[in-house]
């Protein structure tokens, strides 16, 4: 058989998707409902991470999860185009007949996507964020289908408002989200996806993903410093701060563990929006002012998110590579909620007090 050859029931023919067992958990995201079977010890592992959102109500979609399982012959890959200028590879993608078959280019791990199968297979256990990311995927995708703008956003709410944050990447929206958490009260929604429904009220979405932060996160909220030695410290903060908010080194946060229970909630009405705009060169003060949004393309594209190459439309069509998302339904769906621009130079301290005051007021 050759790679023009290969379908949709060749690859399922190869998988056996009784290794993942009939000992699942279920997961309730606000409406979206999903079900995850996957073998030990990998179940467990998933089961601590999505505590907050397991569920014993059926899934509306089925995630099979096979270790070390492989497929012949490798497919003719065509690299998935990145957003914002991004460079280097990341996703592969070979389109079937009504699936998706998509490898992360580094770690070799493989995803069969279709309307009746999601499916990941491979290196599994040595790539667990990996696979949380693809029980999240579908998560999107059933809220995509349903009408929802998907945001590159992170969030907070008290359950009557919600303040969504967008930057550019690197821009500060973790650091600025968890300045905010130390405020009584407010929940963690999201720490990057955030997704937006119009209505009366307009409704925000998060999903189950704990925030995977940069040192310099870390090093600007002393609430977070036991997870850094203090020898990690002192070298970050010998760095010149544009080099340390450049640096990538994710360290995984578990809200319950920093914040205590119950901080977390996924479903909440959205009122306000913040684009980060700001620089460390900046001269001028911190200013977070209202804008319009429809006379702002700017900060709309730091709001935007591709729905990736994971998302398969109502019509059965995948999402084409390298499409951009279109600025009239996110226009749409945030008439209503308040949106301000930060500009100036970056001030954590200020962020932190304007939330305090707008969630006061």
């Amino acid at each position: 058989m050759t790679t023009a050859q290969l379908s949709a029931a060749d690859v399922l023919a190869q998988l056996d998707l009784a290794a993942a067992g009939e000992e699942g958990f279920a997961l309730k995201v606000g409406e979206i409902r999903i079900r995850v079977l996957c073998p030990e010890p990998l179940r467990g592992r998933l089961m601590t991470y999505f505590a907050d959102v397991l569920s014993d109500e059926a899934g509306a979609v089925t995630v099979h999860l096979l270790p070390d399982q492989h497929m012949l012959p490798e497919p003719a890959w065509t690299d998935w185009l990145r957003e914002g200028g991004k460079i280097g590879r990341k996703d592969a993608i070979c389109d079937l007949d009504g699936a998706r078959l998509i490898r992360k280019v580094r770690s070799g791990v493989t995803f069969f996507q279709s309307f009746d199968h999601a499916v990941a297979f491979g290196p599994l256990e040595q790539n667990e964020s990996t696979v949380i990311n693809f029980i999240n995927t579908q998560a999107l995708n059933i809220a995509l289908r349903k009408g929802w703008q998907l945001a590159h956003a992170a969030a907070v709410t008290n359950g009557r408002q919600t303040l969504a944050i967008s930057g550019l990447s690197g821009g500060g929206k973790s650091t600025s989200i968890l300045r905010l958490m130390d405020i009584d009260g407010l929940s963690f929604l999201s720490n990057d996806r955030v997704l937006i429904k119009g209505g009366a009220p307009v409704q925000a979405l998060g999903i189950p993903k704990q925030p995977r932060i940069n040192p310099g996160t870390i090093l600007g909220n002393p609430r977070l410093a036991d997870m850094l030695t203090e020898t990690r410290i002192e070298e970050l903060n010998a760095m010149d701060t544009a080099d340390l908010w450049a640096l990538e080194d994710k360290h995984d946060l578990v809200i319950r563990d920093i914040y205590g229970p119950g901080r977390v909630r996924f479903d909440a009405p959205m009122t306000d929006f913040w684009v980060l705009n700001w620089s460390h060169g900046a001269e001028e003060d911190t200013r977070i002012s209202e804008v319009d949004l429809s006379s702002r393309p700017d900060l709309l594209q730091a709001i935007m998110k591709s729905p990736g190459p994971f998302y398969q439309h109502v019509d059965g069509s995948f999402e084409p590579n390298g499409n951009a998302p279109d600025p009239a339904p996110y226009l749409d769906a945030l008439k209503g909620v308040r949106v301000c621009e930060v500009s100036g130079k970056i001030d954590f301290d200020k962020i932190a007090a304007a939330g305090r005051d707008l969630f006061d007021g």
